[in-house]
C-alpha cells in the first residue's frame, strides 16, 4: 500500500510502498477516507517528541473497515469508522484512577505507531468508533482530534451553561471550540488571532473580536506566553485558562497578583476520552454541531501535497483543517 512517512527529523515527508499484513487478534484494518493534517505533525517531523523513525503520522481517522481480525465480533466488514488514536490497556492504575491518556503503557497512533497518511490502517477494534449516517467522514476525522481535545479543553475547564470563552487561536482546534461551545450554551464567545481572515469567519460563525474585559475560561490554542498571560489576567476571579498547544516556552507571571488573588486556575488539557468521540459524533448526528466550516482544503495522498501542509502549519497559517483523502472521492 501507498503510505507518506517521515523518514528523517527536518526534512520533508517521503512516499513509500509498505506490505499488507493482515490484522492480528483484536484488530481490524481500515480503508483510509480521511486523515486531518494536524500542526502535532509538523512538530514531529520537526523532531517534538523524538519519536522512532520511520514513521507513518496522522491520527485523525475516519473509514471503512476493509477486513477484522480474529476474536473481533463488535466491529463488521464495511462499516463506517472512525479511529480514537489513543492505544491504552485498561487495566493499569493510571487507566483505571485518571484517564486512558495516562496509561502506563499507552500509544498514540500515529507518533508511537504507524498513523493514517496511507492508504489503510490497522488498529484495536476497540479503537474503531462508528459514525452515524448522517456525519460526513472527513468530518468525522477531524472530530477524532482537533473537535475532541477542544472538547476535552471544556470539559477541563468545568464549562457550564452561560459562561463566557476566550479562545486564543482560531484554527483547525479553534473552529471546533467555538461550535461546541455555541452548542452547549456559551453566553459569549470571543476569538484571539492575528489572521484577519481568521477573525472574519469567527465573527460569521458567531463569535465576538471584542471580548468583555473579564471571561470565565479562556482556551490557549497557541502556545505563546505572550497571547495566554494577558488572557489569564483577564480572566474573572475563579476564571481558569486552559493550555492546549503543545509548547515548551516557559510561562512568566505573579503568583499572587495573577492567580490566587483571584483564585484562579491554569489547567492542562491532554488528548481526550473515547466516551467523548461517542459524544461529539452523537451531537453532531443530531445537527446540534456543524463542523461544515472546519475543513479548509483536501489534499491527495501524495508527498508533493501534503509537506506543503506542514510547512504553513509550522510558518502559520490562514486555514483552518486540510484533509488528506487517499481517493479520488470520499465513500
Amino acid at each position: 500500500m501507498r503510505a507518506v512517512r517521515i523518514v528523517s527529523y527536518g526534512t520533508p515527508l517521503s512516499e513509500v510502498e509498505l506490505p499488507d499484513l493482515p490484522p492480528a487478534l483484536g484488530e481490524v484494518t481500515i480503508d483510509v477516507a480521511a486523515c486531518g493534517i494536524c500542526h502535532s505533525d509538523a512538530h514531529y517531523r520537526s523532531g517534538f517528541g523524538s519519536i522512532a523513525l520511520p514513521r507513518t503520522p496522522g491520527h485523525e481517522i475516519a473509514g471503512i473497515v476493509r477486513e477484522v481480525g480474529p476474536g473481533v465480533t463488535d466491529v463488521a466488514v464495511g462499516d463506517r469508522v472512525a479511529v480514537h488514536y489513543l492505544r491504552s490497556c485498561g487495566a493499569c492504575r493510571s487507566c483505571r484512577e485518571y484517564g486512558e491518556q495516562f496509561c502506563e503503557t499507552g500509544q498514540m497512533i500515529g507518533k508511537h505507531c504507524d498513523g493514517g497518511y496511507a492508504e489503510r490502517v490497522t488498529v484495536p477494534a476497540a479503537n474503531a468508533i462508528p459514525v452515524p449516517p448522517a456525519v460526513p467522514l472527513d468530518v468525522a476525522a477531524v472530530m477524532m482530534c482537533s473537535t475532541a481535545t477542544a472538547y476535552h479543553a471544556l470539559r477541563v475547564a468545568r464549562f457550564e451553561p452561560g459562561q463566557s470563552v476566550l479562545l486564543l487561536g482560531f484554527g483547525g482546534l479553534g473552529v471546533s471550540a467555538l461550535a461546541i461551545a455555541r452548542a452547549l450554551g456559551a453566553r459569549q464567545v470571543g476569538v484571539v488571532d492575528s489572521v484577519p481572515s481568521k477573525l472574519a469567519l469567527a465573527v460569521r460563525l458567531g463569535a465576538t473580536t471584542h471580548p468583555p474585559a473579564v471571561v470565565d475560561i479562556a482556551i490557549d490554542f497557541t502556545g505563546r506566553p505572550s497571547v495566554s498571560i494577558p488572557a489569564l489576567r483577564a480572566l474573572a476571579p475563579g476564571g481558569r485558562l486552559v493550555l492546549v498547544a503543545l509548547s515548551e516556552e516557559p510561562l512568566t507571571f505573579n503568583p499572587y497578583r495573577d492567580v490566587l488573588g483571584k483564585e484562579r486556575s491554569i489547567v492542562g488539557c491532554s488528548d481526550h476520552l473515547r466516551t467523548e468521540l461517542v459524544e461529539l459524533l452523537a451531537l453532531a448526528a443530531s445537527g446540534r454541531l456543524d463542523l461544515s466550516h472546519a475543513i479548509s482544503n483536501r489534499v491527495p495522498l501524495e508527498a508533493d501535497a501534503i509537506n506543503p501542509v506542514l510547512d504553513s502549519l509550522e510558518r502559520g497559517t490562514g486555514s483552518l483543517r486540510t484533509v488528506i483523502v487517499p481517493h479520488q472521492t470520499l465513500p
